[in-house]
């Protein structure tokens, strides 16, 4: 009778090791490093040449071009002198408040009071976001009002807000809040629509359900949408404090930007105009670079949208 052997399986070979012996620990390591090394992006930082030439030179020369533009016109007589100032007649503007200490004062009267409303707007449409976002009730109460009310423009607010509470700050953080809170709400509110629902089953599989669910996935998840809100709400402020401040003005509320503008309206001053409308865009434009452009990169970069430098 012819005995059956038996052949026991052999080991498979693995990688870096020989047949019937186990991968060394060390290899299986190397490998899976190499495996994330494929899914990394590799940075370095952006020398300092081209970050000039991608990113300073480019506004420079667009300002330059516009500044040249605005002078021809000003050669070719296209209108009077008194309804198109010179490029040096409003630096002029600009020299003067600096030697008489008003520039810095103007810009903050109105920047402390942007940024303070867009704080307690902040603060409002934070909860008020999420409040509409999770609850269906609220949602289908409040939604439509908050869509209606971004679409209001902020100047319609300044009468009832002079009638309510008079010629005061609290009567600019009012419009302010008006004009920033739906903003900030519906950014919110748009964000945590596009929240996947696996995110959301996920952290209630390990507990993350509630306030903490909220806080650990809902918010970190919406935060794309949270920001486009945050950025459409601080020009809704600036926007609100600028009509107010140009509609309002009073000896007690001080001179920012807006009461400068109608100043320059009053006294028939377009070099005084133009220098109102020069810094309000400068502090338009340095609030998004020193704030929200950060911000912006890095949640692009959290998300692997954006190398590192």
């Amino acid at each position: 009778m012819a005995s059956t052997e038996t052949t026991a399986p052999k080991d498979p070979v693995r990688p870096g090791g020989e047949p019937g012996k186990p991968a060394p620990h060390g290899d299986m390591a190397g490998l899976e490093a190499g495996l994330d090394a494929l899914d990394t992006v590799r940075t370095r930082r952006t020398p300092l040449r081209q970050t000039l030439t991608q990113k300073v030179l480019p506004p420079v020369v667009a300002v330059a071009l516009v500044l040249v533009v605005w002078q021809v016109l000003v050669w070719a007589k296209v209108t009077d002198d008194y309804k198109l100032p010179s490029p040096g007649a409003v630096w002029g503007e600009v020299s003067d408040a600096w030697a008489r200490g008003t520039l810095l004062g103007y810009i903050w009267t109105s920047v402390s009071r942007g940024l303070l409303g867009f704080l307690l707007a902040l603060v409002i449409g934070t909860p008020l976001g999420l409040l509409v976002a999770r609850v269906k009730f609220v949602r289908a109460a409040i939604g439509p009002i908050l869509s209606g009310l971004q679409s209001l423009p902020s100047v319609a607010w300044v009468p009832p807000a002079v009638i309510w509470l008079g010629l005061n700050d609290a009567m600019m953080y009012a419009v302010i809040l008006l004009g920033a809170v739906p903003s900030i709400a519906n950014g919110l509110v748009s964000g945590v629509d596009q929240v996947p629902p696996l995110f959301l089953r996920a952290g209630r599989t390990l507990g993350a359900s509630g306030l903490r669910g909220t806080w650990l996935i809902v918010m970190p998840a919406a935060l794309p949408g949270y920001l486009a809100g945050l950025k459409q709400g601080w020009a809704f402020s600036w926007r609100s404090l600028m009509a107010a401040e140009i509609i309002a003005s009073s000896p007690d509320l001080g001179v920012g930007l807006g009461q400068l503008l109608e100043n320059g309206r009053t006294n028939s001053s377009m070099s005084t105009v133009f220098l109102a409308i020069f810094l309000i865009l400068v502090v338009g434009i340095a609030i998004d670079l020193l704030i929200f452009s950060p911000l912006e990169r890095r949640v692009l970069r959290g998300r692997g949208l954006l190398a590192r430098g």
